[in-house]
């Protein structure tokens, strides 16, 4: 069932149209053997990143002068939401490469921009955003990861973790400590996937996002040139947040195309599975059941798409995006575990991927901010705090 859109030109038009083809050729097919693989120890599908990369899908929300796309963020989600749809990791990988760069795009010199955008948005290379810590997920301003000045260069010690694309990014946009004045003491830096001394831990073994590798990032004396710090030296806490507010956006959108796979997979399933002498859909009880999960679709669906215009617009969106995200990620929980009871005895199976959709929902409240912080940025906007 193709997803609805209210798409805001023709442009925006032949591009979902571009990615339904990608998303039908290249990951469909593969999703459900790859993840399998995955979680038996496969690496990361890169392939299929290179071919995103190549239709220029990894860029689109940023300027076309260093090779974005140049497309309107609502524009670019929905793309993200169309790729959740089909393979869940990617649009998640996707979202989190855009997230990597965002940091340069907004608060790089120019300078910076010319020389470390282009790379970052050519479609060949791959970012991870290393903020959370072992002891400071939430709460970033207790980050203990630590940048020390050397001459012109400076010298990163510490342990980044929960980390996706670690040990197959390109580079490393990182937060570290360059002062102990608590969150004012944090600062930005890109640091090259080849510095000596940067290494990985084991990558975790999750629930679901298999083909998302996450592990820890070790930096044991790492030096990165001066140039490389983003902003100036106490504006990473802010970097973090602003990058945040776009990032979580993505997971909202992502998260509003996997529960749109699940609610497609239920009508379908519930079409055609005959009980009694007629579809279960005939069934007003479980026809009601579906109407609440499209309803969750729709609803997820709007959330994002308002906080996107707010930041086209270049209007405040911080209790939009987490609201977004809160909304969409309950949502896809939702929806996903209500799959599986459409489908029964057989949802809970992997011949069908219900129960991968329902697996791979979880996290969606967790990462980007938990469901938690949401509702304390909601609330503290709301409250005027």
């Amino acid at each position: 069932m193709p997803v609805s859109r209210l798409m805001p030109d023709e442009l925006g038009d032949d591009l979902i149209t571009l990615v339904r083809q990608i998303a039908d050729k290249e990951l469909r097919p593969r999703v459900d053997e790859a993840e399998a693989a995955a979680a038996r120890g496969a690496e990361l599908p890169r392939d299929i990143f290179t071919t995103l990369g190549a239709a220029g899908l990894l860029s689109l929300p940023y300027a076309e002068e260093f090779g974005g796309g140049a497309q309107p963020y609502e524009t670019y989600l929905q793309v993200v939401e169309e790729i959740g749809s089909a393979w869940m990791s990617v649009a998640v990988g996707t979202s989190v490469h855009s997230l990597t760069c965002y940091p340069v795009a907004a608060y790089g010199s120019p300078e910076q921009q010319a020389e470390l955008l282009p790379a970052m948005l050519s479609g060949e290379t791959l970012g991870a955003y290393c903020l959370s810590e072992p002891l400071a997920g939430s709460d970033i301003a207790s980050m203990t990861t630590r940048a020390v000045g050397d001459g012109t260069a400076y010298v990163l010690n510490g342990t980044k973790s929960w980390i996706s694309h670690a040990g197959h990014a390109d580079f490393y946009t990182t937060f570290a400590r360059t002062s102990d004045d608590g969150g004012r003491g944090l600062s930005c830096f890109v640091v090259p996937a080849d510095a000596p001394g940067l290494s990985f831990g084991t990558p975790e073994r999750k629930m679901g996002l298999h083909c998302d590798p996450v592990s820890e990032v070790l930096f044991d004396n790492v030096r990165v040139d001066a140039s490389r710090r983003i902003g100036a030296e106490g504006q990473g806490m802010a970097i973090a947040l602003s990058a945040l507010d776009s990032g979580r956006l993505g997971i909202a959108a992502a998260a509003t195309g996997l529960a749109q796979s699940a609610l497609d997979l239920a009508t379908s399933y519930a079409k055609d599975r005959v009980q009694f002498g007629r579809p279960i859909a005939s069934n007003q009880g479980l026809a009601f059941l579906i109407a609440d999960m499209a309803a969750a679709v729709g609803a997820a669906r709007a959330s994002y798409l308002y906080a996107a215009r707010l930041r086209d617009a270049r209007r405040p969106f911080s209790a939009e995006a987490a609201t977004a995200k809160l909304v969409a990620t309950d949502a896809a929980m939702k929806v996903t575990t209500d799959a599986v009871q459409v489908l029964g005895g057989a949802g809970y199976t992997a011949d069908f991927p219900a129960e991968r959709y329902f697996r791979e929902a979880k996290v969606t409240q967790i990462f980007e901010g938990t469901n938690q912080i949401q509702r304390l940025v909601i609330s503290r906007h709301a409250l005027g705090g």
